[in-house]
């Protein structure tokens, strides 16, 4: 097997028994990228020369035993709405594409003291609003399993170049699904933390209540060393929290409810058969499976697109032409705004921004975005209910495998429902990670997502890799040449 496909952990033992060096693998990882971006087009800059710079000195450190940590020389890409010092930040909008950070997110910085790499910022749907990130202003991202179809978003350069081994492992954001999507859609792994155990100062902000940054990475085993790497209370950032100590799930012998909701209409049959399929290995471990109701989240779609929405049009009302980012002149101060806004923003975060507005004016508050909030806290009591019987619950990622460019795009709501089994987890604030399982009929890639209650990240994380160990998904793209 090539490096880049190898753990985090396997790698960083050669480098410290100077099998390999760092450099070597960034080499490596940017012959990927140089063979593959033509294609995927998952990055919109790659950081080739600062970084090499970078890696040589991880070299002196392994070779004088001095490593920083586990992630020191290990090459990540980093999702284009995550500031980093120095470079540009556009989240893929003509609004920022003359901007660049002054300063890093909390999770580069942390990052950063263990010597982490970055090989560059990966394409996402305009600020981070879409499913298939052919919203980006700078182009679509394409599948690297086939690239007649999306890679899913809004992270997708993420997901994409994670599968197709330009980078080790990324970061994204997750607002709605998007992480555990694109993850789903190339084949790889895609972990959504507990709502503010990892700080979100630094990340531009799309709906502040749902908003949460995760890494999508090869295998689980990663997923949970990044997500240790980065978590913690952060002064900078309000909605962090501290790490609280609650009754966890069992690990063996668990009892996990299959959501009947996201088992019925809407649903493809792949994805049905493969959520039986690994029910079915669970329970050849000793673990017990039952159907459990969760009603309230067939009204997912509805009360994330008051929310969402909502929340996007208050922050994203900082893109004015004034501060920062792009101005388009106008002979007032209004008609510069309306000038900017006009020009900088694409059709959907458009259509967001008026939706969310429409949804807080004072004649539609109580009965769009207050009966929103409403439905949301019965679905927190939903949850915290059901978690009374079961430890994990389990559904498919995504109600079908990869879809083509183009085919959604005329059908706003099928689009969206793309994220019906993603949504609840933001909307409740709990863990959520998907693990790719199987291939669907169309021999492309198909996952299952495991949740469970809020501040649990590392228990779902060691009951998600003994079921990557029982599944054994060895697939990857045709793009890769390495199968096993």
């Amino acid at each position: 097997m090539t490096n880049y496909k190898l753990s985090i952990s396997k790698i960083n033992e050669l480098f410290k028994n100077k099998d390999l060096k760092p450099s070597e693998l960034y080499d490596e990882v940017f012959e990927r990228a140089a063979s593959t971006e033509s294609i995927i087009h998952g990055h919109l800059t790659l950081f080739q020369d600062e970084n090499i710079k970078k890696a040589i000195d991880s070299d002196k450190r392994y070779a004088d035993g001095e490593e920083l940590g586990v992630l020191d020389g290990i090459p990540i890409a980093i999702k284009d709405n995550i500031n980093i010092s120095g470079h540009a930040t556009t989240c893929s909008s003509k609004m920022l594409s003359n901007y660049i950070s002054p300063y890093d997110a909390t999770v580069i910085s942390r990052l950063k003291k263990q010597g982490t790499l970055f090989t560059g910022k990966t394409n996402l749907d305009e600020f981070a609003m879409g499913s298939s990130t052919e919203n980006s202003a700078y182009g679509p991202t394409k599948n690297p399993w086939d690239p007649s179809r999306v890679p899913g978003g809004s992270s997708g350069g993420s997901a994409a170049v994670v599968s197709a081994g330009s980078a080790i492992a990324s970061l994204g954001s997750d607002t709605g699904g998007s992480i555990r999507q694109p993850a789903s859609f190339c084949g790889v792994v895609g972990f959504k933390p507990t709502y503010g155990t990892v700080s979100r100062y630094g990340l531009v902000a799309f709906a502040s209540s749902l908003d949460q940054i995760g890494p999508i990475t090869n295998n689980v085993e990663d997923a949970k060393l990044i997500f240790n790497s980065m978590k913690g209370q952060d002064p900078l950032d309000a909605t962090s929290i501290k790490e609280t100590n609650v009754p966890q799930p069992k690990t063996e012998n668990a009892k996990i409810g299959i959501i009947k909701e996201l088992m019925e209409d809407g649903i493809s049959e792949d994805a049905k058969l493969e959520v039986h399929k690994v029910a079915k290995l669970l329970e050849s471990q000793g673990h017990e499976i039952v159907e459990v109701s969760l009603p309230i989240t067939k009204m997912s779609i509805s009360i994330y697109y008051l929310i969402a929405p909502a929340e996007c049009s208050a922050n994203l009302s900082r893109f004015d032409g004034v501060r920062y980012g792009n101005r388009i002149s106008g002979s007032t101060s209004y008609e510069m705004m309306e000038a900017t806004r006009a020009a900088g923003f694409g059709s959907e975060v458009k259509k967001r921004i008026l939706l969310g507005t429409y949804a807080l004016s004072a004649g539609y508050y109580d009965a769009y975005y207050g009966q929103a909030l409403k439905a949301r806290a019965m679905m927190k009591k939903e949850f915290t209910s059901v978690y009374k019987d079961v430890d994990y619950l389990i559904s498919p990622t995504t109600p079908s495998d990869p879809f083509k460019f183009g085919e959604k795009s005329d059908n706003q709501l099928e689009m969206y429902m793309s994220d019906l089994c993603t949504i609840p987890a933001n909307l409740v604030g709990m863990p959520a990670i998907s693990i790719p399982t199987g291939l669907s009929s169309n021999g492309l890639p198909l996952s299952v997502q495991i949740m469970s209650p809020a501040n649990t990240d590392n228990t779902l994380l060691d009951f998600s890799q003994s079921l990557e160990e029982i599944v054994s998904f060895s697939e990857v793209p045709s793009m890769i040449g390495d199968k096993k």
